[in-house]
């Protein structure tokens, strides 16, 4: 998660929402994003599927069955959707997401009956970290 923390870290830097994603295959990361949905004028370019674009592509492989996915913020419903898609494995997220998430909150992906595939869920870890830096970057925002 401290790998994630610091790609959020650098979304902030890029004036990004600070959301960073890892992709973890057999204890090693092979890839890793922060938010661009800003720099890249991409709605979709959310840290969790840059990071799973860039884990299928070295993988070679649309499914990532043997991988885990960090992410500093709950996803939301798009995320999610792609997670499940992807077939990743395990999903461990810092921070939860009661106004965008859609894993605990919001829609549930997970439990939707037309969920095919639905990851062990992890929340918690790394929360006190990543809430601040979403704190910081609004109140940066607002002030």
């Amino acid at each position: 998660m401290d790998i994630a923390l610091a790609e959020a870290a650098g979304a902030a830097a890029r004036g990004e929402v600070p959301v960073g994603a890892v992709v973890v295959a057999d204890g090693a990361v092979i890839a890793r994003a922060g938010n661009r949905t800003r720099e890249l004028n991409d709605v979709t370019a959310h840290a969790e599927i840059l990071a799973i674009r860039e884990a299928a592509s070295r993988l070679a492989a649309e499914r990532l069955t043997e991988c885990d996915l960090y992410v500093t913020l709950e996803p939301c419903t798009m995320c999610a959707s792609a997670i499940s898609f992807a077939r990743v494995r395990r999903l461990y997220f810092a921070a939860p997401d009661p106004k965008g998430g859609g894993v605990e909150h919001g829609v549930r992906f997970y439990a939707a009956p037309t969920c095919h595939h639905a990851p062990e869920v992890y929340s918690g870890i790394g929360e006190a970290a990543a809430a601040q830096l979403l704190r910081d970057f609004f109140a940066g925002r607002r002030g």
